[in-house]
């Protein structure tokens, strides 16, 4: 029986074996239209692969999405310009052969970077660069405008003390020994008379994909450090307009100290004119400063990334860029914070002021209230001065009538003392002529109430 068992069990296997496997697309499960677009996005921008030695010409435009229509166009036109098939106009990064050059564009939110690559050096360096195989009027329209340019060098030839500094022009240079001391890498964040900042990669140990990846990281971190910096002008220019915000709000808050010296519709007027100035402030450098903070991240991700170590006499390139680089983005961010506060103070002083407004209107209220109070005193006084004035005004007719009455009596023949009993019916007349006017008072009170 237990052979039978294991007979029926490797039957089973081998049907289980031989079934073909059942493909996701072919289950009754719902598929994400995103689900491709999500897989590919993890190799969107993969690192370029290359060679010994190698020149590179890297810039970065800063494109509109209004322009972006005319930015595919350009590049499809230097595309069929060397019978290279163009991306597809959803693309976000291209990497084609154009038989000088090798050429890598690559799109993102606010920008767009071409990287031309060309196997080879010249007889010096940063000779003979492969973006001088592109037509000149072609780079010339490009769309959008500049914002960084780089011209990087990557070899293994070794370089003297008067190479390098040959290559950078006499300029300071910053270095360090990066991926584990496998490379080095020279710069000197400066604008050389081609107007291209420089890099030099010297490799000991890396292979082609190590080196792209250093290629790629070098240039995200000057391209990076760029577009961290926009907002830096845009710092500079509004402090002192906000700081003039801020003394007026000083200004405002002095004046609500003495209670009988201002108007507060007035102070109210300036503090909602500060508060509108505050938001559009903020909603005009909300993006640009968040985008800088974002930036800022990346640059010292990248920077993080080198794993760097100490050259002799030269300055980490880490330690130069956090150096030079955070004093700007500091202030684009005390900037930003001096708005949020203004804008919590600005509210704290108008809740302030609305709440003496509203403790006015109070106490103007209570004095209307008061005022109301000894109206109605006066006007009860009055009203009971009337009433006593209409019994007497009633009892005063009714003696009339009786009057009327004891001659006609007389004239019959009646003889009565009248004097006696009119002194006799003036207590009664006022009686009923206060109890009459009592009686319609109270029935005048009684309607509204039924009603």
């Amino acid at each position: 029986m237990e052979q039978a068992e294991v007979k029926s069990s490797n039957k089973l296997d081998q049907i289980l074996m031989n079934e073909p496997p059942v493909l996701v697309d072919q289950r009754s499960i719902p598929v994400s239209s995103l689900r491709q677009a999500l897989s590919l996005e993890l190799h969107n921008r993969p690192s370029p692969k290359v060679s010994n030695p190698t020149s590179v010409s890297h810039v970065a435009i800063r494109v509109n999405l209004e322009d972006r229509q005319k930015e595919y166009q350009h590049l499809s036109s230097l595309c069929h310009r060397y019978g290279v098939n163009p991306p597809c106009i959803e693309a976000s990064c291209f990497f084609e052969d154009f038989g000088g050059f090798e050429l890598r564009w690559e799109k993102h939110l606010e920008f767009s970077t071409y990287s031309f690559i060309r196997k080879g050096q010249g007889q010096q360096l940063f000779d003979g660069y492969s973006i001088e195989r592109v037509p000149q009027q072609w780079f010339d329209d490009l769309v959008g405008e500049l914002i960084c340019a780089i011209n990087l060098v990557f070899t293994c030839d070794a370089l003297s003390e008067q190479n390098i500094y040959q290559g950078f022009e006499g300029q300071q240079v910053i270095g360090s020994l990066v991926a584990d001391g496998r490379a080095r890498v020279y710069s000197s964040f400066r604008l050389h008379s081609d107007g291209f900042s420089r890099a030099i990669i010297h490799s000991e140990q890396l292979n082609s994909y190590q080196a792209g990846r250093l290629i790629q990281r070098t240039l995200e971190i000057e391209t990076y450090q760029m577009l961290a910096l926009l907002s830096l002008p845009i710092a500079r220019e509004l402090s002192p307009k906000v700081s003039e915000m801020e003394h007026e709000l000083v200004l405002v808050n002095k004046k609500m100290a003495h209670l009988s010296l201002h108007d507060d519709s007035e102070m109210l007027d300036k503090l909602s004119n500060l508060a509108g100035q505050t938001e559009q402030l903020i909603a005009d450098i909300s993006y640009r400063f968040s985008a800088t903070n974002a930036y800022y991240d990346l640059v010292c991700s990248r920077l993080a990334q080198l794993n760097e170590q100490d050259l002799v006499g030269l300055e980490r390139i880490n330690e130069f860029v956090t150096r030079r680089l955070t004093p700007g983005i500091r202030t684009c961010q005390a900037l930003s914070q001096r708005l949020d506060d203004l804008t919590h103070r600005i509210a704290r002083a108008s809740s302030l002021l609305r709440t003496r407004v509203d403790l006015s209107i109070e106490q103007q209220n209570q004095q209307l209230l008061h005022a109301i109070n000894q109206r109605g005193k006066v006007q009860l006084r009055l009203q009971q001065m009337v009433e006593g004035v209409s019994v007497t005004a009633m009892a005063y007719y009714l003696m009339g009538l009786l009057e009327y009455i004891l001659n006609a009596f007389n004239a019959y023949g009646f003889q009565f003392n009248k004097l006696i009993l009119k002194g006799i019916a003036v207590p009664f007349f006022l009686f009923f002529a206060w109890w009459l006017l009592r009686f319609a008072m109270g029935y005048i009170k009684k309607e509204p109430e039924q009603s």
